[in-house]
């Protein structure tokens, strides 16, 4: 356990960075899965719709380094090229 005011304050701060972390990768994880899920259902429209959504979502958690750069660019690469085969 934390015997220090420090050592405990960060404790709290590191759990609070835990739980927004882990909101934040479950809308991005959420966003992905409605690309792919229109993607595989074959409706362009939809399938755009969800793709324009999902871009910045998927840049900002880049530049806030929840995913690693080069993953979001891997992400938005496929799933562009996948829209665009519909």
């Amino acid at each position: 356990m934390a015997n220090s005011a420090q050592a405990r304050k960060r404790v709290r701060q590191a759990e609070k960075a835990r739980q927004r972390n882990a909101s934040q990768r479950s809308m991005l994880r959420t966003k992905v899965k409605a690309v792919f899920s229109t993607i595989e259902a074959g409706d362009k429209s939809a399938a755009e719709a969800a793709y324009k959504e999902a871009i910045p979502v998927l840049d900002h958690m880049a530049r806030k380094g929840l995913i690693h750069k080069n993953k979001a660019a891997r992400y938005k690469s496929r799933f562009n090229a996948q829209v665009r085969a519909l």
